[in-house]
């Protein structure tokens, strides 16, 4: 599945609305080729074309495509003259090459969401038999679930980190509030930032519950009978309605017309600093500076400052840290990441592909960039 997933990706990796480039012939090809299944427009340009990223090319000069994420195979591409290439339909007998479908990459997404704030939201004050814990099965007390009705769903959800620049982000405590000395530790792994903002707050979702009973007759609380055995829940936990559809059901990976300046890498989502292929990151930019869901980034680690002992003396402080003079490294691409969900200034995205591990505080950039 994951190989699928990579060759589908790679598909829509960009739009033609990124920019024209001239086509590159790799030297001889037949007349023409006939789409196979599993083929992609990425493939074809890489076997055809120097470069697998000028998949666009086939796409404009075939106005008969209307979609360049559904060929069929069967299709048959002309090749004899590149920059007018053809295209004939085939049987469409198969399904189309398409988008990546949510049940490709759900397992790997996490149910994270971005507030600007919880504190007015219901929260959990204990559970059954004076518990310090709940999960799947028991009843969970909740306070302040106004409005609710018997049988209705809550997502439970849990203050885990506060966004913002250039600190990218606290860990919050079970209160929601900052962990004290946190800061310290984060300073080590994320580059100074343009930008100096509050983000939002995050919300990992922790368990899902049913109303079984309101407040009333004495109870100054409601009951939330637990059903998701996935992650113990807490007192302070905060409740939300369930979402019927947080994700999209489909995604056209595509690189944005205009990246916006300064995007960084604020988390790895169950890591400490640095996660791979199907790790989720949350990135520095939302629907306010025009990202979508399907954009295709690359992550990027900032050229490294370090000691030239020929010209300084030695020191063995030799990392990202090092503002003594020296020399600055370029940078180095890790990884190419897609956005699967938008906030108005926080999206995340899963990492795709990669040649490095990727950290906290490494720039977003287009994903051609070089």
């Amino acid at each position: 599945m994951l190989t699928r997933l990579r060759t589908v990706l790679a598909v829509a990796m960009l739009t033609v609305a990124t920019y024209a480039v001239a086509v590159e012939p790799a030297g001889s090809h037949p007349d023409t080729y006939v789409v196979r299944k599993g083929d992609t427009l990425w493939d074809i340009a890489a076997r055809f074309l120097n470069k697998p990223w000028l998949w666009p090319e086939i796409w404009q000069a075939n106005p008969q495509v209307a979609n360049p994420h559904l060929i069929y195979p069967g299709d048959v591409l002309s090749l004899a003259y590149m920059d007018r290439v053809g295209v004939r339909a085939g049987p469409r007998e198969d399904a189309p090459i398409g988008a990546i479908p949510l049940s490709e990459i759900e397992p790997f997404l996490k149910n994270l969401r971005v507030v600007d704030d919880f504190g007015h939201l219901p929260y959990v004050v204990g559970f059954e038999d004076n518990r310090l814990r709940g999960s799947s099965g028991l009843a969970a007390y909740v306070k302040d679930l106004d409005g609710a009705q018997a049988g209705q769903r809550y997502a439970v959800v849990r203050p885990t980190v506060r966004y913002a620049l250039p600190r990218t982000f606290r860990d919050l405590n079970a209160n929601g509030r900052p962990t004290p000395g946190d800061g310290n530790l984060w300073k080590q792994y994320v580059p100074p930032s343009e930008r100096n903002a509050f983000l939002g707050h995050e919300l990992a979702q922790v368990n899902i519950g049913t109303v079984t009973r309101l407040a009333g007759n004495g109870a100054t609380v409601a009951t939330l009978h637990l059903e998701d055995g996935g992650h113990e829940v807490r007192a302070g936990d905060r409740l939300i309605p369930v979402e019927a559809q947080p994700y999209d059901l489909q995604f056209f990976p595509h690189a944005m017309a205009s990246v916006p300046a300064g995007v960084r890498v604020l988390a790895v989502a169950d890591s400490f600093s640095a996660g791979g292929p199907r790790d989720v990151v949350a990135l520095s930019a939302g629907r306010v500076d025009g990202v979508d869901n399907g954009a295709v980034f690359s992550l990027w680690r900032d050229g490294s400052h370090i000691n030239n002992p020929l010209r300084r003396g030695s020191t063995s402080r030799q990392n990202d840290r090092f503002s003594g003079g020296g020399e600055i490294l370029p940078d180095e691409y890790a990884a190419h990441a897609m956005v699967f969900r938008t906030f108005d200034k926080v999206s995340y995205a899963l990492v795709m592909d990669g040649v490095k591990p990727v950290r906290v505080g490494y720039e977003a950039l287009h994903p051609d960039a070089q």
